[in-house]
């Protein structure tokens, strides 16, 4: 049965104005479809490695970790530290070494060996710009280049963080009496090792590295101090140590005379004999070359 008592449908028409509009949604709308996969399918940012440069670490230490980590032969970060067009200072003449600081650095696939020593070198400046350091190493006239120095034979020297200063206070207080500083750390520096065995025969050899027969800082960092060996190069323990030796582990003996640091190397000997190890070559008295060093 027709339904008559309901009023008849009537076709709306679109008018030209309202056919573009529809049309050009329509192309607004397929452009919105279109764009959300690309949106889904872009790559995720690239989440950085790790590469951990630790306190007292050597420049071909650096290195050989750096070519770990990139994946690169050996000798490829010897190579670029050449080339690499590092914010050194003038004084080091292009060796890296002491600059390279210690910390935790974002390795990624765009790193390069040139990269990671910039960031390593930039980080080193920062540290040694730091008002405290800076000021510190101004008071005892020293530049900031002598500042890293003096702290990678500390870092180098102690035995314990906690001996930092009291190290520090031993090379200040050799340096104001013009005495060698007589360290092993830049005896073994000099010939590529690291031992507490130290010779009389190693204190006489002629290379720019034997502080027990030149005076004054060694001509380079020995290491890569971190900031706690830049800030006791600056701010020393009061004292008035000018020897020191490392008994046993955690326990090193500081002396003001050289009698008192005669008796706790002979305690360190009677250690290394009961342990079967070669005693330690004697000291010398201060005039002759007394040995502080561990």
């Amino acid at each position: 049965m027709p339904h008559e008592h309901l009023p008849p449908q009537s076709r709306s028409r679109l008018t030209r104005r309202g056919r573009l509009a529809l049309f050009l949604g329509t192309l607004l709308g397929l452009g919105v479809i279109t764009l959300v996969p690309l949106l889904h399918h872009e790559e995720a940012p690239e989440k950085p490695r790790r590469m951990v440069i630790p306190e007292g670490w050597r420049a071909p230490q650096v290195y050989a970790a750096v070519d770990r980590e990139l994946k690169l032969p050996a000798g490829s970060t010897k190579a670029a530290a050449t080339t690499a067009a590092l914010a050194l200072p003038a004084e080091a003449k292009g060796n890296p070494e002491g600059y390279l600081f210690p910390a935790t650095y974002p390795v990624t696939s765009k790193s390069t060996p040139a990269s990671l020593l910039a960031d390593m070198v930039r980080t080193a400046n920062r540290n040694l710009a730091t008002r405290a350091v800076a000021d510190g190493g101004k008071a005892h006239g020293m530049t900031p280049y002598q500042t890293a120095t003096l702290a990678s034979v500390i870092e180098a020297e102690v035995d314990s963080p906690a001996d930092m200063g009291k190290v520090a206070r031993v090379v200040h207080n050799r340096l104001a009496r013009s005495m060698p500083l007589q360290m092993d750390s830049t005896l073994n520096y000099a010939l590529g090792r690291s031992t507490v065995d130290t010779t009389i025969a190693d204190t006489r050899i002629d290379h720019p590295f034997n502080t027990y027969a030149r005076q004054g800082l060694p001509p380079t960092p020995i290491d890569s101090p971190g900031l706690r060996a830049m800030a006791a190069a600056v701010a020393p323990t009061p004292g008035d140590w000018l020897f020191f030796v490392t008994v046993k582990p955690g326990d090193t003996r500081f002396s003001a005379t050289y009698d008192e640091h005669r008796k706790h190397v002979a305690e360190f000997n009677r250690l290394r004999a009961a342990a079967g190890t070669p005693p330690r070559a004697p000291a010398g008295p201060p005039a002759a070359g007394a040995a502080p060093g561990r």
